[in-house]
Formats: structure tokens, sequence, C-alpha cells
């Protein structure tokens, strides 16, 4: 499964592909930041988001789109300004035919550290660890948007409500990507 992570934003928008495994292998396949200039008006820099968001779905050809979900905070402009990003890089999945999910900056923190309070340095290094990386992705905007494509990879079963129901095969495969992540968090790679 190849996953595209979004980490929305005006000023830097992160971008993240990832390949995974049923194993919960992951591989990085790419990462950069879509940047736009203060100065410049809302719809102009929403427009070069929207078309490095396009650009890179048509490239990478991920099966999802995982967007960070905004939440509240006090700074109405940053929000406002999230929310159109967000927005745009739905559309641009959309309109591609491409499943988009959102994650709350706490589901992807448990998800990838397994802790839901775990701060940005914490999430870059367990991005760093499983990516096989040797450097953090730079800048955290990056690292925050492989951290939700792993999420996005590792939540589906083993987080949903149909676990219990799931076929013997699916329950092996839930057991071993826990056993794979709990590795992982104790400094394994191999998965």
């Amino acid at each position: 499964m190849r996953v595209m992570g979004v980490d929305p934003g005006l000023t830097r928008c992160g971008l993240g592909v990832i390949d995974a495994s049923s194993s919960r292998t992951v591989r990085l396949v790419a990462y950069r930041t879509a940047s736009t200039p203060a100065g410049q008006t809302t719809d102009r820099r929403l427009l070069q988001i929207a078309e490095a968001v396009g650009q890179w779905i048509e490239l990478y050809q991920p099966d999802a789109v995982a967007i960070e979900r905004v939440f509240a905070r006090r700074d109405v402009d940053t929000v406002a300004g999230t929310m159109q990003v967000s927005g745009v890089a739905m559309v641009e999945a959309a309109r591609r035919g491409v499943e988009v999910a959102l994650h709350t900056p706490t589901e992807v923190k448990a998800a990838v550290t397994g802790d839901g309070r775990a701060g940005k340095e914490q999430v870059s290094r367990m991005v760093m660890r499983l990516l096989r990386l040797e450097d953090k992705p730079r800048p955290a905007d990056a690292a925050d948007a492989l951290a939700l494509a792993i999420c996005h990879a590792w939540r589906p079963l083993a987080l949903s409500p149909l676990a219990e129901a799931a076929t013997p095969a699916q329950k092996a495969w839930v057991e071993a990507s826990r056993a794979a992540t709990k590795r992982a968090r104790q400094g394994w790679v191999t998965v």
C-alpha cells in the first residue's frame, strides 16, 4: 500500500509518501514541503499548494492520502489557513479518485510512538527509525507528513471495531503488527 501524508499549512505544507506492507514494514518513497510566501494572497497560496499536492499524487500514485485533522486552537488565522489547505488536499485527492483519511495529531503520535502526547522530537526520531533514515526529515512538517502516512498505513484493521470479528489471518496480521510496533519502539527496526 502506498500512502501520501499531508501536514497542512499555508506557509509550509508537509508532503510525505511511504510504501507499507502487511507486515508493517514501511519504506520511504519521498518527502518535501510545499512553501508559499506570506506576502502572497491566500488564493494564490492555496493554488500553489493545490498544484504541489496534485503533482505529487500524479507522480507517486498513492492508494490513500492521509491528512491531519484540524483541531481547535486559539489562533483563528492559523486554523483557517490549515483548514483551507486541508480542503485543497482533499479536493486534489478526490479529483483523482484517491481515498482520503483524516487523523488527529493524537492518533498519529499514538500510532508512531505509542504515546498520544509525544512531542515533535519524539515523533521525528521514530519516523527516522521506522523508515531507516540516517537523519531526521527536515523541516518538521515533512516528518509530520511521513508520520501521518505511517499512521494511516498501520491503523485501519488494528484499531477497527471490526477487529474482533476479523478472520484468523487478519487477527494474525493485527498481532504481528502490534509486535512489530513494539519492537520498533524498543529500537529494533527489523519487522
